[in-house]
């Protein structure tokens, strides 16, 4: 699914993460995390609250520094060249940058200026951007008045004025519904199809980590899983049937007897992973009467994180 970006030249990845360690007094907060991003590539960084993720994303923003690994953007050593990287990256933050008294148009042109643009170059990217993102008929009216999924587009739109090769975007669909979630999704694809532009988000939102062509899994600051998301549901193998019942402790022990499956038990309920997951979930109603319910289906993400981690992801956020 990956393209090397158009005029790039190189194979070399956009990202390089090695051994990258991070503390926050006796908390770590990343620990010897190591990954790469292909050129053209859109890769999601997944996990919980707490995870990591926003730390690494202020790392590879030049933001700060990391403690400890090395990690290199676009061929630059993120510790020695850090100013190089900076021209070469847009950047979207989880919490809206736009001026809510600027108009749509006003926040661009500002935005031009502090990257050394100016006059009808800089007009004309701006109101091509705004067309792109269907805000043409909105230039003029005040980032305040705009919906959410309205303010994302311009926050792209801002993102992408000085022609970034690479979009560093921390949990870019807060607060959009889903269907505002699925057409930044669309936007960011073209993108990469289009310009060859690679792009690295962070989330915690299962299906915006499925629109990615390779998710890494962060719990409690270290790297649990690397993968195309479809890559990383097969190691779950097969389907994921949930049993719920009064006793679950005590039916953990006769599903292992009577059936010969070992299922996980995870905050009151069971949980059995293998092939065939609809007969199993028919002998367990057969065998046993006592259930509440018997559910299945196949894995998803979130599988994969409890299958790795033995914990739900939402319980690893609360934590």
């Amino acid at each position: 699914m990956t393209t090397n970006a158009p005029g790039s030249g190189t194979n070399q990845p956009a990202v390089e993460v090695e051994g990258l360690g991070c503390r926050y007094g006796a908390r770590r907060a990343l620990e010897e995390v190591t990954f790469s991003v292909s050129r053209g590539e859109i890769f999601g960084l997944l996990g919980p609250n707490g995870s990591g993720k926003t730390t690494l994303f202020k790392i590879l923003s030049t933001l700060m520094p990391a403690a400890e690994g090395r990690a290199s953007v676009l061929g630059h050593d993120l510790a020695r060249e850090p100013g190089p990287v900076r021209k070469r990256l847009g950047v979207v933050f989880q919490h809206p940058s736009l001026d809510p008294k600027l108009t749509v148009l006003e926040n661009l042109m500002h935005h031009g200026h502090l990257h050394g643009l100016s006059g009808g170059a800089l007009r004309s990217r701006a109101h091509a951007l705004l067309e792109r993102f269907d805000l043409g008929d909105r230039a003029r009216d005040r980032a305040e008045n705009l919906s959410g999924g309205l303010k994302r587009r311009a926050e792209l739109a801002k993102a992408l004025l000085p022609r970034p090769e690479l979009l560093l975007l921390d949990e870019p669909s807060t607060g959009l519904d889903p269907g505002a979630r699925r057409e930044f999704s669309a936007y960011l694809d073209r993108l990469r199809r289009q310009e060859g532009v690679t792009a690295l988000l962070t989330t915690h939102l299962m299906d915006e980590a499925e629109c990615c062509d390779r998710v890494g899994i962060l719990d409690q600051g270290r790297l649990v899983a690397l993968g195309a998301p479809d890559e990383l549901k097969r190691r779950v193998g097969g389907d994921v049937v949930v049993i719920r019942a009064r006793d679950p402790e005590q039916l953990r022990e006769k599903v292992r007897n009577k059936l010969g499956r070992e299922a996980t038990l995870l905050e009151g309920s069971l949980r059995v992973a293998g092939p065939g997951g609809h007969e199993l979930a028919r002998e367990v109603v057969e065998a046993f009467p006592e259930i509440a319910s018997v559910t299945f289906g196949r894995p998803t993400l979130e599988d994969v994180f409890i299958h790795l981690t033995g914990h739900r992801f939402w319980s690893a956020s609360a934590s």
